[in-house]
């Protein structure tokens, strides 16, 4: 497994070591201990997630200030484009963003630590996104930060003039002036 640090404190890009032949490919997604030496991350999920959705549509920026879920993501179909930006007050990258191409050819991976807001575009017809989490969902304690705050400035890429496919809580995200964000 290949783990590289990003330009946000704490975020890594994991590319995990395939296997492959004229048959296909073999890899192990999720290996814990292997995880923990590589990353030096000692994550317990509790959760496995499978999101299914068509092209353009934008899920995020999500997160919960309570009960703070990390995420280890992939696309197991598809292609995505993966924004995170780091909530954390007290980390030098509080407010920053940073943006990745998650796909099934490239089987990266994404570990997205608590205390980051997390949101993905659909690029491919359809994706499949899988992500495992370090506690439960919470709805009570889920926060949505604006798609498109001009503070933020995540560079979502958009074919000109197109608009994503939103749901409605997406749609009424706050902005990350007003958002509530973690110590």
């Amino acid at each position: 497994m290949n783990v590289i640090r990003t330009s946000l404190v704490d975020l890594l890009l994991i590319e995990p070591r395939v296997f492959g032949d004229d048959r296909g490919f073999f890899f192990e997604s999720f290996n814990a201990k292997t995880f923990r030496e590589a990353t030096g991350v000692d994550a317990a999920f509790v959760q496995d997630n499978h999101s299914h959705s068509a092209r353009g549509v934008l899920r995020g920026l999500h997160y919960q200030i309570q009960q703070a879920q990390g995420k280890l993501v992939r696309a197991v179909s598809g292609e995505v484009f993966d924004a995170v930006v780091d909530l954390r007050r007290s980390s030098p990258t509080f407010g920053r963003w940073e943006g990745f191409v998650l796909s099934a050819q490239n089987k990266r991976m994404l570990w997205v630590p608590p205390g980051f807001g997390h949101g993905y575009l659909v690029l491919s017809d359809a994706a499949d996104f899988l992500y495992k989490t370090t506690d439960y969902w919470a709805p009570e304690h889920e926060r949505c930060i604006r798609w498109n705050d001009p503070q933020l400035g995540v560079q979502w890429p958009l074919p000109d003039g197109l608009a994503p496919t939103l749901s409605g809580k997406d749609a009424q995200g706050t902005a990350f002036v007003d958002a509530e964000v973690y110590p």
